[in-house]
């Protein structure tokens, strides 16, 4: 399977389509092309059409999920979106692979790159950082999300600040004490988005009580 051949069999399903092909379709060709080599997929990653980078990071997910994929294979999945990340340059793109591709990968693992994507120039970048930690939650990790979260919740960029108060909120399902404490810190300077989506799921009483700590 290759590039040219995911790209013929999108444009043949596209003409089923007056419009914007619905991101379900590519992501089931992706799914059947998940056998594509890395290589292949990166020069998908690399187009300038959105389906097509769409369906680049949603075959390196696949990939990712997959357990018949090999360990030195999933790390090949992992270099390809960190090493081109510049081309994965909008949040759909970063949702749709970073838990698997990335948490998935440093699960168990060294994770001063997670630390060091926070730590980014690019927002997009630093939105992959806490967007991976999903994968850490579902393991009932919520640790890096929150350490994350800490070097992020005052970030300036609305896709960052959205995704800080989506992922704490996640983790604050395993653990509501440390979300409470996180808030009674942060709580009055956070970005009032971070704050809105954190707070989403405490009751009532509690989330007015945060909400009016915002100055």
């Amino acid at each position: 399977m290759t590039a040219i051949e995911f790209i013929e069999t999108l444009k043949i399903i596209g003409q089923d389509y007056s419009g914007e092909i619905p991101k379900r379709e590519v992501f089931s060709l992706a799914k059947h092309y998940q056998k594509t080599p890395v290589i292949e997929v990166v020069k998908l990653l690399k187009d300038k059409n959105d389906n097509h980078r769409l369906g680049a990071v949603s075959i390196l997910d696949w990939k990712a999920r997959n357990k018949k994929t090999p360990e030195e294979e999933k790390e090949e999945i992992y270099r390809a979106y960190i090493d081109n990340h510049n081309w994965i340059n909008n949040w759909g793109l970063v949702d749709r692979a970073a838990p698997y591709v990335v948490g998935g990968y440093l699960h168990n693992k060294d994770k001063k790159e997670l630390y060091d994507l926070a730590l980014s120039k690019n927002p997009m970048e630093r939105r992959t950082a806490i967007v991976s930690t999903y994968y850490f939650i579902r393991k009932n990790e919520i640790e890096d999300t929150f350490n994350i979260a800490e070097i992020l919740v005052y970030d300036t960029d609305d896709y960052v600040q959205k995704a800080v108060g989506s992922w704490i909120r996640e983790a604050g399902k395993q653990n509501e004490e440390k979300l409470k404490n996180f808030l009674n810190k942060h709580a009055a300077r956070m970005p009032r988005i971070t704050l809105r989506y954190a707070t989403e799921k405490l009751d009532k009483q509690t989330k007015a009580y945060y909400l009016k700590l915002k100055k």
